[in-house]
């Protein structure tokens, strides 16, 4: 029997490229995103084209209720989940004294409360299981900070420490959780910083160049599979060396 995942922001970028790595290794895959229905559709028929079993739904992490919705879509398409991917997120650049209480708030009830509520509307399915793994997505910024982007940075670093809190008490429940931090990955999120400071960052980093989204895809199907069944709580960063 096939096993499924649940990832979150799948039109694009590491969500896109988790969604091909997941199908490409058999597995069934629900997507959820916002407002790209034409990349979704796209999306759903390359995943087909592979053989895997698939939908992408429509459904803003922002929405207690559509997240709800959504994990019940995905047991009901496909009986239970083996994995969640909690991939969806936004980013900004602002001077501090610039960034606004909603722009705060926003970031937050996307990148923080946004995985909450994902985590928060599976767990029952996988609890009835006693099995299941969880990956959130972080970033680099929040583990160093990242200039500009304090919010950003924030709301990353508290997706880290609710990684490590819930693999401390989802453990005896045999659910695994860990973390990706990918570093400058070349994202349509990332190219606002232009090209020139790209390439900078890719001249900083000792392999002397940025990720790719399939290579942080990669990361988080390992993580997400049985052949990290002994690893949880972790944070894995994906950065070419960036952060050491």
């Amino acid at each position: 029997m096939s096993k499924s995942v649940l990832i979150t922001g799948v039109t694009r970028g590491i969500g896109r490229a988790c969604a091909l790595k997941f199908a490409r290794e058999g597995w069934n895959v629900t997507g959820s995103y916002v407002h790209s229905t034409g990349a979704a559709q796209q999306l759903e028929q390359e995943l087909q084209n592979i053989g895997a079993e698939c939908q992408c739904i429509q459904a803003d992490i922002r929405d207690t209720a559509a997240v709800r919705r959504l994990a019940l879509l995905a047991q009901a398409q496909f009986g239970t989940l083996d994995a969640v991917v909690c991939n969806a997120g936004i980013a900004q650049q602002k001077l501090f004294a610039d960034i606004t209480e909603e722009d705060w708030d926003t970031m937050f009830d996307v990148n923080t409360k946004g995985v909450y509520r994902v985590i928060q509307a599976v767990l029952p399915q996988l609890l009835e299981r006693q099995t299941g793994s969880i990956v959130t997505v972080s970033s680099i910024w929040g583990q160093t900070g990242g200039s500009c982007e304090v919010h950003y940075s924030a709301s990353k670093a508290a997706v880290i420490g609710m990684t490590k809190a819930l693999a401390k008490e989802l453990g005896l429940s045999g659910i695994r959780v860990n973390c990706v931090a990918p570093g400058v990955i070349d994202t349509d999120m990332n190219r606002m910083h232009g090209e020139a400071v790209m390439q900078e960052l890719a001249e900083e980093t000792p392999l002397a160049r940025n990720g790719s989204p399939q290579e942080v895809a990669e990361a988080i199907y390992w993580l997400a599979s049985e052949q990290s069944r002994f690893v949880t709580g972790q944070v894995l960063g994906v950065n070419g060396g960036f952060y050491i």
